[in-house]
């Protein structure tokens, strides 16, 4: 008789309302967490691999981990950057409790050197149409390279060199089968390990070999090609990356990846997910501030000028004591600096002999030395700023057009001071007895013995002449001999001596 109704108690109504409402919020929280953790994050590296690239793909990932994302896209187009950044990286990834696909993209774009790592070390390996990675060969610390000889040489070059030299050995006779042994000592050529350089050369590679290798069969993919990218610094295109298994997936968008993901099973660090990536939503994460301010003062260029400001603003104010504006923005602009080159690849060589130019030109301005110090204080900036950066990673250098325009004007403005100083020392003196000297006196009695006393300024001066001098004669001081003034009697116009 009462069916389809609450219960008449007012108690019991309570009761089962709060019921109600306790379900709803549950089934509300429980799909509030199914759209956050259909969520996919997307991270984007446009440009060299740096500290600031670092800090920004580690921090999204743990916010990403936080939120419980279902994914994290990092979209890159890189031509490569610093190991110590890129190893931080691939070291989150391998451990994140959040899958991480990388998609070189868009169309254009290219993951070369650090950038191949990175792809081969993400859960999912993807490449827009008409893309590229590869030339994973790491750039020598330190530019150089030794001679020719010294270097790894490709197989082209060894299968031509053992074809050569087995022309040169060859007798007159023919056996027949020249060409099928040539390609046969081409193809040993090839197999042959390649001369060994030096030993830091050798140690580079086979480390960065084996690091690229453990990367590709964690994941599947294709470790022999990995090992010619280190080695041989061979690319390929995103079709060729497919069809080797280099790559997992072809996709010419962010949404057309997820597609090609959904329902993928993934093995992280710890547990074994399955992608749910259908319809699920794309969420942009931009750098923060912390992110944007390490990319500005961990950019080589701006890390020099900082530099270069804080030295010169520090000389200023020891200079002029008391300026208190040079000392402050030269103070700061010192310690950025100096945090900059912390966390970036600094020969320290260089730093050195920069800071070595700038004490030689401090000095220069208190110690007259006819401007040697001066001439090699700016040329040990030079060539210490050419040095600064102990990389020659794209992107992680000092521009040589700002090194070279810094020499110019530390030039022009060593030499200005140099001309001003000199020029100070043509000026007659303004104070001291020197200044007496040119000046006019009037004799106070008749000179005897070519002795005796004048009168300059208010005061009384002991004088001696080569000339006679009577009392009130007007006289020109022409030296100072220490307390003695030497004059001579001033002459009218016209008169003859």
């Amino acid at each position: 008789m009462n069916e389809g109704k609450l219960p008449a108690s007012p108690l019991a109504r309570r009761v089962v309302t709060a019921v109600l409402l306790a379900c709803g919020l549950i089934l509300l929280a429980g799909a509030a967490t199914d759209d956050d953790r259909g969520a996919v994050y997307v991270l984007t590296i446009d440009g060299a691999i740096g500290p600031a690239t670092r800090d920004y793909v580690i921090r999204g990932i743990e916010q990403a981990e936080a939120e419980g994302a279902e994914l994290v896209v990092l979209r890159m187009d890189t031509p490569g950057g610093l190991d110590a950044s890129m190893r931080d990286m691939i070291k989150k990834i391998l451990n994140a409790d959040v899958p991480v696909a990388t998609w070189v993209g868009p169309p254009g774009a290219r993951a070369a050197s650090a950038g191949t790592y990175m792809l081969y070390a993400s859960h999912i390996a993807a490449m827009a149409p008409s893309t590229n990675l590869g030339a994973a060969t790491p750039v020598q610390i330190g530019g150089g390279g030794g001679e020719d000889a010294e270097r790894p040489r490709s197989p082209a070059e060894r299968a031509r060199d053992a074809y050569e030299e087995r022309e040169r050995g060859r007798d007159e006779e023919d056996d027949g089968n020249g060409d099928e042994t040539d390609e046969e000592a081409a193809e040993e050529a090839e197999e042959r390990p390649a001369p060994a350089g030096t030993a830091t050369e050798r140690k580079v590679i086979e480390d960065a070999v084996a690091y690229i290798r453990g990367l590709a069969e964690r994941h599947g993919r294709n470790a022999d090609w990995a090992e010619k990218a280190v080695r041989e610094a061979v690319s390929l295109t995103s079709s060729q990356a497919l069809e080797k298994n280099v790559i997992d997936v072809i996709a010419e968008d962010i949404p057309e990846l997820l597609e090609a993901v959904h329902g993928r099973e993934i093995r992280l660090a710890v547990r074994t997910v399955t992608l749910n990536t259908e319809d699920a939503s794309v969420i942009e994460l931009e750098p923060d501030w912390r992110s944007e301010f390490l990319s500005v003062i961990t950019n080589p260029t701006l890390a020099y000028i900082l530099l270069m400001i804080g030295i010169y603003g520090l000389i200023l104010e020891g200079y002029n004591p008391g300026a208190l504006v040079p000392g402050v923005i030269g103070g700061i602009c010192l310690l950025l600096a100096l945090y900059a080159f912390q966390i970036l690849p600094v020969n320290y060589v260089g730093l050195a002999l920069m800071l070595l130019g700038f004490a030689l030109i401090a000095v220069e301005l208190f110690v007259p030395s006819f401007g040697i110090l001066g001439v090699g204080g700016v040329v040990a900036v030079v060539f210490g700023s050419i040095i600064l950066m102990d990389t020659d990673v794209p992107g992680m250098a000092v521009n040589p057009g700002l090194i070279a325009a810094m020499g110019l004007a530390s030039s022009l403005v060593f030499f200005a001071v140099i001309y001003l100083a000199a020029r100070s020392h043509r000026n007659p003196r303004v104070s001291g007895t020197e200044s007496l000297i040119g000046r006019e006196a009037e004799s106070i009695a008749e000179f005897a013995g070519g002795h005796g006393r004048v009168h300059v300024e208010g005061e009384d001066w002991t004088a001696s002449s080569d000339e006679p001098v009577a009392r009130d004669d007007r006289v020109e001081i022409v030296a100072v001999e220490g307390l003695t003034l030497k004059v001579r009697p001033v002459r009218d116009k016209g008169e003859s001596s």
